[in-house]
C-alpha cells in the first residue's frame, strides 16, 4: 500500500529474524531484513522508516547509530544487553520472547505516535471514502438472519424486513435477490421517504405522454424497470394512504396502468420491502392499512441492531477496512483494547455509524494503529492512558531554540523603536554570548527551571494552573519538577 512505513528487522540471526518477518507478515506491516553490518548504510537512506527492531547482541556500531537517528522509534527484541540503550529515550520498548500479537500491534501504535508527535510534525490527513454496510458476524442474531435468507430467497413470496437504520436492511435484500432464480434480473431500489407524494405514483408506475403537466414523453415506472426481477421499497412506513392502495391491487392482482394510460400491464416483480418504523402500532393510529401490511408480510426478516451483536465487531471491522482498502487503497487498524472499546459502544447509527467511525479514524491515522486515545472521545469505554514519547534531549533543546528565536527571522522587519526597547540591561545577557561562552545545555536548563519557579510561585504550587500558564501539560511539568527536584518550601 503507498504510504505504508516500513519495519527495518536487524539481526545477524536469520533463523530469528525470519521468524520476526513471519508475524509482521502476518498482521500486515512492510518489512525488511538486514544485518548489523548491512544497517549502517541502509537507515540514513530510507525515508519511510516506521521502526528498528535491533535483535541479538548490541554492538558499539548499533548503539552510535541509535545515537545519531533521534527521530527513529527502536525496538529491541531478544537483546542480550539491554543496558547499553537503556539511557537512549527512541528506544521506546521491548518485544517479548515469545511473539506476542497483542504486544506487537502495542508497540507498533506506539512507534507511530512517536512520528506524530515529534515537534513539528502534523498527521497527514486521508481522502474520503465510501461508506460500507455488511452483513458479516458470527452471532447468533446474524446466522439466523443469513438462515432466514437462505430459506426464502428461493421462493417468490414477498418480504418485509425490519430493523433500525443502518443495521443492512438494502443488503438482506440484495442477498435475496441474488440468491433467487430472479438474480440474472434488474435489482431495483425505491426510498418511498425520498420521493414528494405526488410524484411517487409516476415513479412506480410511470406515465404516458401528456398525463399531466411536464409529462413530455411517455415513460416507464420502477415495477416495468424491475421485470422479472426485484423491486425493493425501503422505507414502505413513509408511503402515503392513496399510495398505500394502489401497491396493495398491484400485490393481489399483479397488473397495474401507468398514469394516464388505460391498459393494464402485468407485473412480474418480486415485492421486498423495508422500515425501520414500528408498522403494527401505525395500523392502530390508521397510518398505515392493515391488508397491506399482511400482504406484505409474509415472511418477515428482523436485521439485529449492532449492539445486540457486539461479539460480531472484530469482524465487521476487518471486512470495511478491508473494502475500504480495495476502494481507495488506505487503511487503518485497532489495538485489541481499542476494539474492546468499541465493543462496549451502543451503536445508535449501527453499521452505518461504525462504517463512518472507521473513515473519520483513516482520514486522521491512515495506515497506522489505533489505540483507544486517539478514538473519539465518545467511544472510549476503557481506561487507558495516552502514550507521550520522551524524545532524546537534543531533540528537546533544537525545539526550544527554534521556539526561543521563532519570530526573529526577519531583523530588517523589526522597527527601531521596538529594537531600543528591546535592548534592556536584562535582555543583553540573554542576546550577548560571553567571550569566555557558556553551557548552553546549563543555561537552558536554569532558564526552564526559573520559568516553572516563577509559574509555580505565582499560582501557589497549583501544579494545574501552572502548567496552563507554561503551555505544557500537567503531567509533563509534575515530569520536570521531579527531574529538577523543585518542592515548595515550608516557609
Amino acid at each position: 500500500m503507498q504510504g505504508q512505513k516500513h519495519i527495518l528487522v536487524v539481526d545477524n540471526d536469520v533463523a530469528r529474524a525470519e521468524q520476526l518477518a513471519t508475524i509482521l507478515a502476518f498482521v500486515g506491516e512492510h518489512y525488511e531484513c538486514y544485518a548489523q553490518d548491512e544497517i549502517i548504510d541502509v537507515l540514513p537512506r530510507q525515508q519511510n522508516t516506521l521502526t528498528v527492531i535491533l535483535c541479538g547482541e548490541i554492538s558499539d556500531t548499533i548503539v552510535e547509530l541509535v545515537k545519531k537517528h533521534p527521530t527513529c522509534p527502536f525496538l529491541l527484541h531478544d537483546v542480550l544487553d539491554n543496558q547499553k540503550l537503556a539511557n537512549f529515550m527512541n528506544v521506546i520498548g521491548n518485544v517479548n520472547t515469545p511473539l506476542n500479537y497483542a504486544q506487537l500491534t502495542e508497540m507498533i501504535h506506539h512507534c507511530h505516535q512517536y512520528h506524530n508527535k515529534l515537534p513539528n510534525h502534523k498527521i497527514k490527513s486521508a481522502g474520503n471514502s465510501a461508506l460500507f454496510r455488511s452483513l458479516v458476524g458470527v452471532s447468533e442474531p446474524m446466522q439466523h438472519v443469513r438462515f432466514l435468507i437462505e430459506q426464502v430467497a428461493s421462493t417468490q413470496a414477498n418480504v418485509l424486513i425490519l430493523g433500525e437504520s443502518g443495521t443492512g436492511k438494502e443488503v438482506v435484500a440484495r442477498n435475496i435477490h441474488n440468491l433467487s432464480d430472479r438474480s440474472k434480473a434488474p435489482f431495483v431500489p425505491v426510498n418511498c421517504g425520498a420521493i414528494p407524494p405526488d410524484l411517487l405514483e409516476s415513479e412506480l408506475f410511470g406515465h404516458e405522454k401528456g398525463a399531466f403537466t411536464g409529462a413530455i414523453s411517455t415513460r416507464k415506472g420502477r415495477f416495468e424497470l424491475a421485470e422479472g426481477g426485484t423491486l425493493f421499497l425501503d422505507e414502505i412506513g413513509d408511503m402515503p394512504h392513496p399510495m398505500q392502495v394502489k401497491l396493495l391491487r398491484v400485490l393481489q392482482e399483479r397488473t397495474f396502468e401507468r398514469v394516464g394510460g388505460a391498459k393494464s400491464i402485468k407485473a412480474n416483480v418480486r415485492v421486498i420491502a423495508a422500515t425501520h418504523q414500528n408498522l403494527e402500532e401505525m395500523i392502530k393510529t390508521n397510518d398505515f392499512r392493515e391488508d397491506l401490511y399482511y400482504r406484505l408480510n409474509v415472511f418477515p426478516i428482523e436485521t439485529p441492531a449492532l449492539r445486540d451483536r457486539k461479539e460480531d465487531i472484530p469482524l465487521l471491522l476487518k471486512e470495511l477496512m478491508s473494502r475500504f482498502e480495495h476502494e481507495q487503497g488506505q487503511s487503518v487498524r485497532f489495538t485489541e483494547r481499542a476494539i474492546a472499546s468499541l465493543q462496549e459502544h451502543a451503536w445508535a447509527g449501527n453499521v452505518r455509524e461504525l462504517s463512518n467511525l472507521i473513515e473519520r479514524m483513516i482520514i486522521m491515522y491512515n495506515e497506522q494503529v489505533v489505540d483507544v486515545t486517539e478514538l473519539p472521545f465518545r467511544y472510549r469505554h476503557i481506561d487507558a492512558e495516552e502514550y507521550n514519547p520522551e524524545y532524546p534531549e537534543e531533540l528537546q533543546e533544537r525545539e526550544a531554540i527554534n521556539e526561543l528565536f521563532a519570530g526573529f527571522e526577519d531583523d530588517e522587519d523589526i522597527d527601531d523603536d521596538f529594537s531600543e526597547g528591546f535592548e534592556t540591561d536584562d535582555t543583553k545577557q540573554v542576546n550577548v554570548l560571553p567571550e569566555e561562552g557558556l553551557n548552553l545545555k546549563e543555561y537552558l536548563a536554569d532558564l526552564e527551571v526559573a520559568l516553572i519557579t516563577q509559574s509555580l510561585d505565582k499560582n501557589d504550587w497549583v501544579v494545574a494552573r501552572s502548567a496552563e500558564l507554561l503551555g505544557m501539560r500537567r503531567t509533563t511539568l509534575v515530569e520536570k519538577m521531579r527531574k529538577y527536584s523543585l518542592q515548595k518550601s515550608d516557609d
